[in-house]
Order: C-alpha cells, then sequence, then structure tokens
C-alpha cells in the first residue's frame, strides 16, 4: 500500500482511538483493522456529495458493524461534512452527533442506525432493491438517472446473526448488482478468536445464495481492494461479497490481532506506541493539512451531482411527466389527488358499510390506495392470500422485472421487516408487508429501530387474536398488541370494521415520521354507522362511537372486533343504565391528544369504565384505573372454532354486560 494512502487511512486510525480514548469507551479496533478498506472505498469509488446528503442518486454506504462507529464518523469529519472536530472529541457523551452507534438523524451522512449486529446488511438489501426499483420505473433508454450502489461494511458478527442469513438469500435470488459487501474477516469477536463458535464456510454460504464472492483479500493491500472492487462493480447480475482478511486494531504493536482492542480504549501508553508504529506524529485530534486535501470529497462531490443534475434537465426534457413525478416521490410528497381519493374510498365504504374482515378491508383498501400512489410497494413474509397484501394489479419485483412493486420476502419476518426500513430510509417507495400477528414476535427489533429512527414504515398483521380459532395458541397472539404498543413512537392501530381499517391505512401512509402497525382480523365483522366527525375524530385514535342520552353512567372502552361486543352490551341495558361505547382503534394517537379533546371522550368524572381486548389485560389499567374492569384473556389460547373460543374465555356480551353491572 502506497504510503500516501497508508497515511491517509492512518488518519482514521488515529482519530478512532483518540476519541475512544478520551471518551474511555468504545470500539476502536475494527475502524483500525478496515480503514485501509474504507480509504479506497471513499477516495476512489463512493459517489456523494458532502454538501448534500439528500442527493438521489447518491452512493449509499452503511456500517453494519456499528459498533466501530469511529470508523464511519472519521469518514464524514475528512471527507468534508458538517461533522466538525469539536464533535469526535464528543463522542459517547450526550446531545452530540457522535453517539456511541451510528444513529440515523444525528450524523449528516449516516444512512442508518446500527449496531443490533447484522441489522445494518438488511438494511443495505433493502436499499438496494429500492434501488433497482426506482431504476426500473424511471430510467428510459439513454436516460440514466438512477444509478448508484450501495456499500456495507460488516464484520463476524453480523454474518454469525440469523437476520444476515434472511436478507443476503433474498439479495442472491433477487440479483441485486448494486449491492457490494465488504466482510471484515478478522477472526475475533468480544469473546476472542472466532473459530470456536463460528467456523462457517461464509464464501461458500454466500455463492451458495448466488452472490458473486470475492476471497482472501488483502484489507491492508490498496491494491488487492481496488481489484475487488473492480470486479464487484463489473457485474450487475449479483450482489458481491468481498471477504477482506485484516488485522483488528491495525497498528497497535500490543493488541493487534486479539480481542483486546475489540471494545475498549487501548490506553495512553499504547497510543503512543501506535503513533510510533504508524509514524502519526501529530498530537490527539490533529489532521494536517495534507491529509485533509488528500480525503476532502467536496469539490468532486459538488461535481458529481452538477453532472447528475444536467443529466436530469435533459431527462426533464424528454419525459415531463416522469421527472415531475420522481421529483414528487423524491421529496416524500404524496400525489395532489391523495386526499380527495382517499376520502372517496372512505365514503364508499360509509355508504356501502361491507361486513368484511377487516383484513379483506385492509387488501381492498390497499387496492384503492394503490392506484394512487405510484410509489406504494407491498409484500409478505410467504402469507399474502392470508394477509391480503397483494392487490389484483400488483406486479411481483424480480431480477427480471424491477419495475414492480410487490415483494414476495419468503418466510422471513425479521429479514422482510429491515428491509422494509431500508427502503423507507433510501426514500422514493412507501413499503409495507405483512405476516401474521403472531410472528411479528420474530420481527421485533425492526419494528423498535423503525420507531428509534422514526421513519414511516407499515407493518401489516393480520390474525389478530383468538378470532383466528383452530390453529390454536401457537398462533394465536395474547400479548403482542400490548407489547406493540409499549414501543414509543409506534402507532399501533386495530381497527373495529371496514371504516376504520380504510382510514388506518390513510393516517399510516400520511404519517411518515413514525412507523405504524396495522393489526386485522380474520373473521368478518359488521360495519358501524359514522357522522362526518366521527370519520375525522377516528383519526385521532379514539372516538365516540356510541353515546347515550345524558350524562354516561359508565362507558365502555373496545378495539377491534370487541366493539361490536360492547355495542351489544349497550343495546342490552338500553333503559337500565346509560352507556357511552369508546371506540379506540390507536391508543398511542389518543394519548397525543389534547387535554379537552380526551376529556370529552373520556370524561373524568366517570369512573365507572369497562374495557374489552382479546389480549393481554394489564395495559387497559391507565383508561380504567382501579373502579373498572378489563375482559380480556391472560392466558394462552386453545385449538377450537373462534366463536367457541370467544365463550370459552369469556369475551362475550354477557361478560361485558356482567362487568358493567359490576362497576356501575
Amino acid at each position: 500500500m502506497s504510503n500516501n494512502r497508508r497515511h491517509l487511512a492512518n488518519a482514521v486510525r488515529a482519530l478512532s482511538m483518540d476519541a475512544v480514548q478520551k471518551a474511555n469507551s468504545g470500539h476502536p479496533g475494527a475502524p483500525m483493522g478496515m480503514a485501509d478498506i474504507a480509504e479506497v472505498l471513499w477516495n476512489d469509488y463512493m459517489k456523494h456529495n458532502p454538501a448534500n446528503t439528500k442527493w438521489a442518486d447518491r452512493d449509499r454506504f452503511i456500517l453494519s458493524n456499528g459498533h466501530g462507529s469511529m470508523l464511519i464518523y472519521s469518514l464524514l469529519h475528512l471527507t468534508g461534512y458538517d461533522l466538525p472536530m469539536d464533535e469526535i472529541k464528543q463522542f459517547r457523551q450526550l446531545h452530540s452527533r457522535t453517539p456511541g452507534h451510528p444513529e440515523y438523524g444525528y450524523a449528516p451522512g449516516v444512512e442508518t442506525t446500527t449496531g443490533p449486529l447484522g441489522q445494518g446488511i438488511t438494511n443495505g438489501v433493502g436499499m438496494a432493491i429500492a434501488e433497482a426499483m426506482l431504476a426500473g420505473q424511471f430510467n428510459r433508454p439513454g436516460h440514466t438517472i438512477v444509478d448508484h450502489n450501495t456499500y456495507v461494511f460488516l464484520g463476524d458478527g453480523c454474518m454469525m446473526e440469523g437476520i444476515s442469513h434472511e436478507a443476503c438469500s433474498l439479495a442472491g435470488t433477487l440479483g441485486l448488482g448494486k449491492l457490494i459487501a465488504f466482510y471484515d474477516d478478522n477472526g475475533i469477536s468480544i469473546d476472542g478468536h472466532v473459530e470456536g463458535w463460528f467456523t462457517d464456510d461464509t464464501p461458500a454460504r454466500f455463492e451458495a445464495y448466488g452472490w458473486q464472492v470475492i476471497r482472501n483479500v488483502n484489507g491492508h493491500d490498496a491494491d488487492e481492494i481496488k481489484a475487488a472492487i473492480e470486479t464487484a462493480r463489473a457485474n450487475s447480475d449479483q450482489p458481491t461479497m468481498i471477504c477482506c482478511k485484516t488485522i483488528i486494531g491495525f497498528g497497535s504493536p500490543n493488541m493487534a490481532g486479539s480481542h483486546d482492542c475489540h471494545g475498549a480504549a487501548l490506553g495512553h501508553e499504547e497510543i503512543a506506541l501506535v503513533r510510533k508504529e504508524l509514524g502519526w506524529e501529530y498530537e490527539p485530534f490533529v489532521i494536517p493539512e495534507d491529509v485533509y486535501a488528500g480525503w476532502d470529497a467536496k469539490a468532486k462531490g459538488a461535481a458529481a451531482e452538477s453532472d447528475w443534475n444536467a443529466r436530469f434537465e435533459a431527462y426533464r426534457a424528454e419525459h415531463p411527466e416522469l421527472a415531475a413525478e420522481f421529483e414528487r416521490r423524491q421529496a416524500a410528497e404524496l400525489p395532489a389527488n391523495w386526499a380527495e381519493g382517499a376520502k372517496a374510498w372512505i365514503d364508499k365504504l360509509r355508504a356501502d358499510k361491507p361486513g368484511w374482515a377487516t383484513r379483506v378491508a385492509s387488501g381492498k383498501t390497499i387496492g384503492a390506495f394503490a392506484a394512487l400512489l405510484p410509489e406504494l410497494v407491498g409484500g409478505s413474509a410467504d402469507l399474502a392470500p392470508s394477509n391480503n397484501t397483494k392487490w389484483p394489479e400488483a406486479v411481483a419485483f424480480s431480477k427480471e422485472n424491477p419495475s414492480g412493486n410487490y415483494m414476495h420476502y419468503g418466510v422471513r419476518e425479521f429479514g422482510m421487516s429491515h428491509a422494509m426500513n431500508g427502503m423507507v430510509l433510501h426514500g422514493g417507495v412507501i413499503p409495507f408487508g405483512g405476516t401474521f400477528l403472531m410472528f411479528s414476535e420474530y420481527a421485533r427489533n425492526a419494528l423498535r429501530m423503525s420507531a428509534l429512527m422514526k421513519i414511516g414504515t407499515i407493518f401489516v398483521y393480520t390474525h389478530d387474536s383468538i378470532g383466528l380459532g383452530e390453529d390454536g395458541p401457537t398462533h394465536q397472539p395474547v400479548e403482542q398488541i400490548a407489547t406493540l404498543r409499549m414501543i414509543p413512537r409506534m402507532n399501533t392501530w386495530r381497527p373495529c370494521d371496514a371504516v376504520e381499517s380504510a382510514v388506518a391505512w390513510k393516517v399510516a401512509i400520511e404519517r411518515r415520521d413514525s412507523p405504524s402497525t396495522l393489526i386485522f382480523t380474520r373473521q368478518g365483522l359488521p360495519c358501524n354507522d359514522y357522522t362526518d366527525s366521527q370519520i375525522a375524530d377516528i383519526e385521532r385514535g379514539g372516538y365516540v362511537l356510541s353515546d347515550c342520552a345524558g350524562t354516561p353512567d359508565v362507558i365502555i372502552i373496545a378495539t377491534g372486533s370487541e366493539v361490536q361486543l360492547a355495542l351489544a352490551a349497550q343495546k342490552a341495558l338500553a333503559g337500565q343504565k346509560n352507556v357511552r361505547v369508546v371506540s379506540m382503534p390507536c391508543t398511542e394517537r389518543f394519548d397525543a391528544q389534547d387535554a379537552a379533546y380526551k376529556e370529552a371522550v373520556l370524561p373524568s368524572s366517570v369512573t365507572a369504565r369497562v374495557a374489552v381486548e382479546a389480549g393481554v389485560t394489564g395495559f387497559w389499567a391507565k383508561y380504567v384505573g382501579l373502579n373498572g374492569k378489563v375482559i380480556g384473556i391472560d392466558t394462552f389460547g386453545e385449538s377450537a372454532p373462534a366463536d367457541q373460543l370467544f365463550k370459552l374465555f369469556g369475551i362475550t356480551t354477557e361478560a361485558v354486560v356482567a362487568a358493567v353491572n359490576e362497576v356501575a
């Protein structure tokens, strides 16, 4: 490796070890080991503009082994992003833009939150899908406006995690040729040398997935790294895994190649030895001007974006409608006819009052909204006929047809969910994906990450309770809805009929700063009558569905299929008690309303309250209080027809009536 290249790479090593030492916390080993690979990639191949982190055709870079976060912070600082040295010095400190793991929305240029291993490469698969999809939909002969790569760094831990198997298997099948991954094969994890617990033939595994695999690249030799990247970029039919042999903590005389430098500061004495070993003669956090000049990507990035802008204007001249549509989608703006079209569909459901299962209502709504939203991308984890996620006009995305708008993810719930997060982060598409509610458990960390990043991924979950019946307790969710509601910023919807289902979809599509889980029934449900004001109030998450004359004696709060039990109980108690029925399809939305609205729906003077939902009961205590009752299920289900199960577990109209009589 040339002295100048090594000198530039050593700047990454120095910043990484100095920042970790100052924080007395962090992971210096991976950045020091991967610095040479990063130098070649970022200086010779990365297409990006530090002055515009939202340029649509930039390459995406993901550090899947996010514990090595000082690698990406060093790269962003050195190449000219708005990440000054003061932020590098505040690594891992409160309110800095350089937290312990890369966090989306903190440092400019960080494309996704990483840290939980295997999830970054899965985001990368999603980004590569979005790139291929947009290229298929917008590129035209003589006009290539979508043409960028997704580069991912990942380590042994990412390879061990099951989600990487799910995502990388799918990527090979889809032939995502713009996805290039660099495997940091240093043989070390926190516990030590990995041969005691990780002896996979990783290159063979990826070849079996259908990837192009470049084996045994010296991760400290620029010529070998360049040759591998050239080979990867030349293959448009397969994703590429570049297997880089590296030394963790490269440059550390006493710790290189050892787990001792994986997750702890090197110490002042060792850092002094590293400086001597590398010939780095500068004080901590000092970067000489020639090194800054060697890394600076501002002029090159501005020129690349300017060239793309000129090509886009030529594209606009020949394809003005496509250009306008591309710009709208990149700006995450909904079509001009969206509001009118969504209202027309909801009004149709109000008039027709179909008695569909809400999963059927969801499927019909997807079809209606997809006609308005060309950016809508559907999918399912091998349950499309059950989830009703595939509408008649949907076209499957594939290697042969990248312009498709429907993803067959296979039985890969976790991989599907994090790939969708990657698609959202890429931009230009609105993805949703479905499975049974019970299998949200497989995908839980992807849901949490979407909420953490404040992105609008839409998760569709059907078969929402013991109402799915004969499949039995392994498939009957009990605690899942309550735990989804516990995720901060997650909007969890459980609509009671076709109208509420359509409104839930409308809000999920419009709400791009937080994710949504849409939860639907297997069994059919009657459709209620609605006033215009009630339609508006559904969007607020909770509202008075059916009121009584005068002040309520008791309030029944319900969601989903159990709303019908509440209405039946109200009817049974007519003339005996003044009963108000509140439908609360989204508790998070309701909780976010102003105090006056919440008081109007649930007046504090009415302490006699009953909640009914076919799930665990503890969640509802905050709404019913000490004097209230909750009808639900705090055990696992059984295999039997749904009507028998509701009777067995006491989730019936009679039980609701008895509870009302007990509290009021």
